[in-house]
């Protein structure tokens, strides 16, 4: 579609030469205080296949019609009467709503200082007058090209984010609610605390609480493998089997093994997750858990007295549907609190591999709990594995807090 002054479509057009991506279309403006050489753009575009060019004759109407629809490519003379294409660069480059809108810049100054001037205030690139087809063409080609590629970049990012922020909400709904934990505090006498941060593409990390058959309170931590969407998913698909099977959280060894046989066949193969799982009996002051590939769970005493690291074994849920878990036990008296946490802490921690990670996992909890009272040790543990572990984290990094 041509506005202002321009040559008339040639019948035949040379298609010869344009871009392979969909750029035929996109607007351009060609900003010339001469008429003739807005033509000879226009021919040159035009002959070439562009279809939707568009004309200023000076440089306050390339604003005007810039503002009023924002070209894919601008072609600007430099040297015009009134407002000169520096000073229509300088106020494009100074609206933000601009950013990344290509400037083609037709000059005849040909000094080294002109030149850079011209860079300086903000041009894309530069061809030299008397206009050479090719040059002019090629440039054109490669800037829309750019354009192009930077927009589908750009929407492909949106709808990733859209993805990302439905992934969150799924999170968000699967965990217990802080009214769940109050009415269960009531209840049991356990203060239940996490502290998760997410990573900027979403990792896998779920926690929750299921009540035995005989009102003891069983708590889990899934780690899933993988990011985003995928891992939302597999973590709904997990949550679903943890609240199907609740009736077997009395018995951790065989309510993980269950788990497994099934999420082998809901999961993708190659697919797998994390998991902790164990019951709190306070009748008989003991933690019974079950790990499938999960960090050891951590007993904290009052007192100053250094964390005990439970035993953790087991293979990871969806790797082997005949897997066997076995059960693990370690006392929780009065007073006491448990930590659960993601592997992925302890890799934040030793990002080397080597062999010193619980060591310095076990001093980071030893500073906390010696350097406060014990109801303000969780907050020193979260502040000072923060600091270590930096945010956005690469993976989820969650910790949960058990205390009687």
């Amino acid at each position: 579609m041509n506005s202002g002054p321009g040559p008339a479509s040639p019948s035949g057009k040379d298609l010869v030469g344009l871009s392979r991506l969909p750029v035929a279309n996109s607007p351009i403006l060609v900003v010339d205080d001469i008429e003739w050489n807005r033509a000879l753009i226009g021919t040159l575009l035009e002959e070439t296949g562009y279809t939707n060019i568009r004309y200023a004759v000076d440089g306050a109407d390339a604003l005007a019609k810039i503002a009023a629809s924002i070209p894919d490519l601008v072609i600007l003379d430099i040297m015009m009467q009134g407002i000169d294409g520096f000073e229509v660069l300088r106020r494009l480059r100074a609206n933000p709503d601009y950013d990344g809108l290509p400037v083609l810049v037709q000059t005849a100054l040909s000094g080294v200082d002109d030149r850079n001037r011209a860079f300086d205030a903000g041009t894309t690139d530069l061809v030299t007058k008397p206009l050479e087809r090719t040059e002019l063409l090629a440039r054109v080609a490669i800037h829309l090209e750019n354009r192009s590629l930077i927009r589908s970049l750009q929407q492909y990012r949106g709808r990733l984010e859209d993805e990302l922020e439905m992934a969150r909400k799924i999170f968000e709904h699967m965990l217990p609610t802080n009214d769940t934990l109050e009415k269960l505090k009531a209840t049991t006498g356990l203060t239940i605390r996490s502290h998760m941060l997410r990573s900027s593409e979403l990792g896998g990390d779920i926690w929750g609480t299921v009540r035995t058959a005989d009102g003891r309170v069983g708590i889990y931590l899934l780690d899933l493998a993988g990011q985003g969407v995928s891992a939302a998913l597999n973590v709904c698909r997990l949550h679903s089997l943890i609240q199907e099977f609740s009736g077997l959280a009395g018995e951790p060894a065989r309510f993980v093994s269950e788990l497994n046989r099934h999420a082998r066949e809901l999961m993708v193969l190659g697919e797998h997750a994390k998991m902790t799982f164990g019951v709190i009996s306070p009748a008989t002051d003991c933690f019974t858990y079950a790990c499938a590939a999960t960090c050891n769970p951590v007993l904290l005493l009052p007192g100053g007295a250094a964390p005990i690291f439970g035993e953790a074994f087991g293979l990871p849920l969806g790797a082997d549907a005949n897997a066997v878990y076995e059960e693990r036990e370690f006392p929780f008296p009065p007073g006491a609190s448990i930590l659960l946490h993601s592997n992925a802490i302890l890799d934040a921690i030793d990002e080397t591999g080597a062999n010193f990670t619980r060591p310095r996992f076990s001093d980071i909890l030893t500073t906390a709990l010696t350097s406060t009272d014990q109801k303000s040790a969780f907050p020193a543990i979260t502040v000072a594995l923060d600091a270590v572990v930096g945010n956005p984290p690469s993976d989820d990094h969650t910790l949960v807090w058990v205390s009687r």
